[in-house]
């Protein structure tokens, strides 16, 4: 097996253990949505992708056909879309989309076009 050398993409260096790296993202996401409710549009959508995921990379080790499954770029950018992931993760907690909104919308809000 060799060593990649470059993924020719600009800025973004070689992850040598990204393998690794998106197991840890993944699951620390799984426990962050755990912390949602059940019936949350965004944990249910978002814990069966991340599930999908953390299964095709624990059970392969051959990084180049973990890029082929997933089919979602280089193990390098999968690590920044998962902690891109994770981070938005942090950030609906404390939003807490699933609760019902503090009034009504303003006239208009939600009529199209403007």
């Amino acid at each position: 097996m060799s060593i990649k050398q470059t993924t020719r993409i600009t800025g973004m260096g070689v992850i040598p253990n990204a393998r690794d790296l998106l197991c840890s993202l993944y699951n620390k996401t799984l426990s962050l949505l755990a912390e949602m409710p059940n019936q949350s549009a965004y944990r249910q959508n978002t814990e069966r992708i991340i599930k999908q995921r953390l299964k095709v990379v624990s059970t392969e080790t051959d990084d180049k056909k973990i890029e082929s499954i997933l089919n979602d770029g280089q193990m390098e950018e999968l690590v920044d879309k998962a902690k891109r992931e994770c981070n938005l993760t942090e950030k609906m907690i404390g939003w807490e989309p699933w609760k019902p909104s503090l009034g009504p919308p303003p006239p208009g809000q939600w009529k199209w076009p403007i």
